[in-house]
């Protein structure tokens, strides 16, 4: 496998400009996957403004957002990482009410939250009516290999060793999920941008991957 390395703003440059060049004329969805322990939210936000500079105005929606109530989610218990692998996104309210509207055919109207994790309700967000060359992006973990309909996928990617020293105590229950989509996707194999992130002050973007 060879890589570059590169720093963060250039990361976000090089992004900016390879997301602005494609499909100039028409709505783009975007997923910026990851542990938390990378945090793409941070990475998925911070190309919003330079995407707008080159003429394409960006949503950032979170798949936080999108969780599926308490009751389900954690029906098998608050740290179960079965279900935080399986359970936890509401990807059919993702679909519906963003993915679906803002790809071909859709009307363009998309609700960025959904639901309010925290009150455990629905967000009550308005919809959002996108520009016809809006660029989506949704950002969270374990959002590829479930058939979400994204134009194009960046994947940011840790080693175990690295994912397990940089994951909280409070959130080391999770690892197991990320070994086993590791495993059984292995999104660095198939995402169109696969970033190494081992050291968060060192990226590589991924050139090949024999």
């Amino acid at each position: 496998m060879r890589v570059r390395p590169v720093s963060t703003e250039v990361l976000i440059e090089e992004l900016a400009d390879r997301l602005a060049g494609l499909r100039p004329a028409e709505r783009l969805r975007v997923a910026v996957d990851g542990p938390p322990a990378v945090r793409p939210g941070d990475l998925a936000g911070a190309l919003v403004d330079p995407l707008r500079v080159r003429g394409r105005p960006a949503v950032h929606v979170s798949a936080a957002d999108f969780l599926r109530p308490a009751s389900l989610r954690l029906e098998f218990g608050r740290t179960n990482p079965d279900s935080f692998y399986a359970g936890w996104v509401d990807e059919a309210g993702l679909r519906r009410e963003v993915l679906d509207p803002a790809g071909p055919g859709g009307n363009g109207r998309i609700v960025t939250r959904l639901w309010d994790a925290a009150a455990d309700r629905a967000a009550r967000e308005p919809y959002v009516t996108l520009a016809p060359d809006a660029v989506v992006i949704v950002s969270g973990p374990l959002l590829l290999g479930a058939g979400l309909p994204f134009d194009l996928s960046v994947h940011l990617a840790l080693s175990p060793a690295a994912l397990a020293r940089r994951t909280g105590p409070e959130e080391r229950w999770t690892l197991p999920a990320f070994a086993r989509y590791g495993a059984e996707v292995d999104p660095a194999a198939f995402a169109d941008v696969v970033v190494r992130l081992d050291d968060p002050r060192r990226p590589a973007m991924v050139l090949d991957r024999e």
